[in-house]
Parts: C-alpha cells; structure tokens; sequence
C-alpha cells in the first residue's frame, strides 16, 4: 500500500529553490533529471515510509536523493509529510 504524499509550503519552496539553482548551475537536462530523481524517491518513500533512518529516536527521517540533496519528511499515520529539501553542503540540520 502506498502513503499518500503531502508537500508542506516549506517543502514546495525548497523543492523549487533547488531546481531552479540545478537549472542555473548544471541547465535544463540535469533539473529534468533532479525532477525525475526527486519523483522515484518519493515513490519508494510512498511504499517504503521507514526506510531512511529516522532522527534522534523521533519521526522525523533524512533521505538522499542525490549527493547534493536530501528530503527530510515525517510519517504521520496514513502519510508522508514532507517538510523540506535540504542542500548537503550546509551545516547539518539535525
């Protein structure tokens, strides 16, 4: 059973953020395929909600979508929660 997947605002704006510095930084191919990159590890997060390690005991979860970029999500109950996209290259958020 997949979980329905629910982009917070926060999450959106990142997301956007990041493609549009791939696009600037790398151009239009490499954000296609941060986009395409991004869709396959949310359908695994869909299908697998606990399979990246979750933080500090609690419900908060990091996984990797390309060396540069990680999600950072919550299951809560009957979904996933996406709360952002984070840049590898900054100071660890947690």
């Amino acid at each position: 059973m997949k979980l329905e997947i629910i982009l917070t605002p926060k999450a959106k704006d990142t997301f956007l953020a990041t493609i549009l510095l791939v696009k600037f930084k790398w151009g239009d191919k490499s954000a296609e395929e941060f986009v395409d990159r991004t869709y396959a590890v949310l359908d695994t997060i869909a299908q697998q909600p606990y399979l990246f390690k979750a933080y500090q005991g609690n419900n908060v979860r990091k996984g990797l979508i390309t060396k540069h970029t990680s999600i950072v999500y919550r299951v809560v109950h009957d979904r996933i929660e996406v709360l952002f996209f984070w840049d590898n290259r900054q100071d660890p958020i947690i």
